[in-house]
């Protein structure tokens, strides 16, 4: 059986998802030390978009934002109100951190890499099937101090993808 390093090694790393308590604080503080540029925060529903915690669509909400960093997304998360893989993060780590690493590859090969880690004895803690993506997140907190989020892309989210990285200009 293959271990989660040699699973991750075939994937492209794709972004690095960050909850935070005040997202626009978060927000000011990268754009300004750092010269990036995020869009204005937007508000999401587990229940609009179907998203799965532990098997089921539980209520909750948040905020979200993202921005292309040459290589890589830093998505930043403000769990709002109700149950979720960020407000568990954030109830154990109130300052905020990094809660999880995505790696993508095409939605064609995402069920075999998905299968792989469930072999490998990694549960499912949180999913959303989207048009432009399939995502599954896993418990790989002991392994690696974070969860780890798979993402199937569709060939319109890899549009999407070429158009966000685009759309992120640095800040002068």
């Amino acid at each position: 059986m293959s271990q989660i390093n040699d699973t991750l090694a075939k994937l492209e790393f794709a972004q690095i998802g960050w909850v935070v308590p005040d997202i626009n604080a978060t927000v000011e503080f990268l754009e300004r030390c750092l010269g990036l540029s995020f869009p204005e925060p937007h508000r999401y529903s587990a229940e609009d978009l179907n998203i799965k915690y532990y098997g089921k669509v539980v209520p909750s909400d948040g905020l979200t934002t993202q921005t292309y960093n040459g290589g890589s997304f830093i998505e930043l998360i403000q769990p709002l109100s109700g149950q979720s893989v960020f407000h568990d993060y954030l109830a154990k780590n109130p300052a905020g951190g990094v809660q999880h690493l995505a790696f993508k590859l095409p939605v064609s090969g995402f069920e075999q890499v998905v299968n792989d880690l469930i072999q490998q004895g990694y549960s499912l803690i949180g999913e959303v099937d989207h048009p432009i993506a399939r995502m599954k997140f896993f418990d790989t907190y002991k392994t690696m101090g974070v969860a780890t989020e798979i993402m199937g892309i569709t060939p319109e989210g890899a549009s999407a993808i070429e158009k966000m990285k685009q759309d992120t200009v640095p800040k002068d």
